[in-house]
């Protein structure tokens, strides 16, 4: 079941060699879309964040749907940044999509 898994998964931050010239100029245009949508959301994300402190405080608990909010924003923010850092030419989706982000132990 863990090899099965693993071979669903791909790592985000590796070196990659060759590079495209023609995705150089590319990406001048299409890290600028993602920068807004990003900005957007990391805007919306912060407001989620400020209300998720209210409940808490307020409560004693987190607000699930607010949890996920913020989550997806970490989520789609971590899928753009190698793109949008040089680290690969794979062109991510300008809108948000599901991504799962593990931490190794």
């Amino acid at each position: 079941m863990a090899e099965e898994k693993s071979a669903d998964l791909k790592q985000l931050f590796v070196y990659e060699h060759d590079a495209g010239r023609l995705e150089l100029f590319i990406r001048i245009v299409y890290s600028f879309v993602i920068g807004l949508v990003l900005m957007v959301y990391g805007f919306i994300a912060e407001i989620c964040m400020l209300i998720q402190w209210l409940v808490i405080l307020i409560l004693g608990r987190r607000s699930e749907g607010l949890s996920n909010f913020i989550k997806g924003y970490l989520e789609y923010y971590v899928h753009v940044i190698s793109y949008i850092f040089w680290m690969t030419d794979d062109r991510p989706g300008i809108m948000p999509k599901s991504v799962e982000i593990y931490e190794k132990k």
